[in-house]
């Protein structure tokens, strides 16, 4: 059967804010997103080569009810929480955190200079599951799996299934898609997302077509993609021959 394309509903850019004890962020999905995109509640994007806009961190906080998916591009936090675990997020590393019923922790850098880049993205819980004990995991890099479905196509699974593999995080209670997914210059792939589920892509370097319209999205905007019935996935491509690479983190 030919594939079908979701199509771009709506380009968002995001909001400034900070966060912690100060750390300058992008937030592409906020409150007035929520009820569209159940069940992601937040999506923050963090980039910068100026310590001042990262260095004082996330001192001790609560969370109760949802998970906390943090994913890392550049440089190192480091994780405590109040159960005990410890970790160290590094470049290419994930980190799953399921607050269940309440958990208090940090996440404060271990570098003084550099860049440092990446996601936060917080996904509900059912309410079925609000109550559950909290758990952490800490993914290294080489235990997430990548993939190369198509020509200048790689793939880094994270959670969900992709042509049969499943990523580095099972189990989730929501059944979450977290691919970030790289296209050299020219390429195309169709990324199959699961009927009725809600879904977005973060463009975060480069230029990528979306949908059989080719509408694009720019590095720093989030795409809110369709929900047509008939659709399986979407196609993606980098927009031409000599721009960057488009690199889509799709939720």
């Amino acid at each position: 059967m030919k594939a079908v394309s979701r199509e771009i509903e709506r380009l968002v850019e995001g909001l400034a804010a900070s966060d912690g004890a100060g750390v300058k962020l992008r937030r592409m999905l906020g409150a007035d997103l929520q009820r569209r995109l159940d069940p992601f509640l937040m999506l923050d994007a963090f980039g910068t080569d100026d310590p001042a806009d990262y260095i004082a961190g996330f001192p001790d906080h609560p969370h109760r009810g949802f998970e906390t998916v943090t994913y890392m591009l550049e440089g190192r936090m480091r994780h405590r929480d109040n159960a005990g675990n410890e970790g160290l997020l590094t470049p290419g590393a994930v980190q799953w955190m399921t607050a269940g019923r309440g958990i208090v922790h940090s996440e404060m850098p271990e570098q003084i200079e550099g860049r440092m880049q990446g996601f936060q993205l917080w996904v509900n819980l059912p309410a079925a599951n609000k109550m559950i004990p909290a758990a952490y995991c800490d993914i290294a890099p080489e235990r997430v799996p990548t993939l190369a479905p198509a020509p200048g196509v790689a793939i880094k699974l994270i959670a969900g299934e992709v042509d049969g593999r499943r990523g580095a995080v099972e189990g989730n209670a929501t059944d979450v898609l977290f691919l970030d997914i790289a296209l050299e210059a020219g390429a195309r792939y169709h990324a199959a997302i699961p009927p009725g589920h809600n879904a977005f892509v973060h463009v975060f370097d480069g230029t990528v077509q979306m949908g059989a319209d080719g509408r694009v999205a720019r590095a720093g905007r989030m795409a809110i993609l369709s929900n047509g019935a008939d659709a399986d996935g979407v196609d993606l491509a980098s927009r031409r021959a000599d721009d960057s690479a488009g690199r889509p983190a799709a939720g």
